[in-house]
């Protein structure tokens, strides 16, 4: 046999040596992470769920799901151990970590139009809601009425369009 035969094998033992390896390690880590769980900590559930940890057992934990609402999940369903402050702002909503200058965000677009704030209250908002009582109050002509008609796609038969 040549050595170069054997090469192909023996990097393939070599990688699959080094993968299952390195999933030992976390699956070790994540044993030892449901070990080192306390009541009073904040977990996450395989299932996405976020609870606080009552009571640890053998195999078991008792999570508080809701103030009041206890269920008993087996150690392997808590997916991480989280600290106090991540899990105040993910079930509480608590934001202390705003950057060091308190810039916020702002949720629309408005701020990328460079506008200034002055000019900005000058604009007509333009409402984009159907106003039915306006429709309705308005008279209209037969000519009208046929091209609002047209408009909605109304009066026509399935298939129909309006190329002539």
């Amino acid at each position: 046999m040549d050595i170069l035969t054997l090469l192909p094998f023996i990097v393939l033992i070599g990688a699959m040596f080094l993968m299952t390896r390195s999933a030992k390690k976390k699956q070790a880590a994540a044993a030892q992470m449901r070990n080192d769980m306390q009541p009073g900590t904040g977990v996450r559930t395989i299932g996405g769920m976020y609870a606080t940890v009552k009571e640890v057992h053998d195999d078991t934990v008792l999570l508080e799901v809701a103030p009041g609402v206890h269920a008993i999940y087996a150690k392997n369903a808590v997916g991480a151990v989280l600290d106090d402050a991540e899990y105040n702002r993910i079930v509480h909503g608590d934001d202390d970590e705003l950057d060091a200058d308190g810039t916020v965000v702002p949720d629309d677009a408005s701020s990328l139009t460079g506008e200034p704030d002055a000019d900005k209250a000058d604009i007509a908002k333009i409402d984009l809601g159907k106003d039915e009582a306006a429709d309705a109050a308005e008279p209209q002509d037969d000519a009208t009425a046929k091209n609002v008609k047209d408009a909605k796609g109304e009066g026509k038969a399935d298939g129909e369009t309006d190329t002539k």
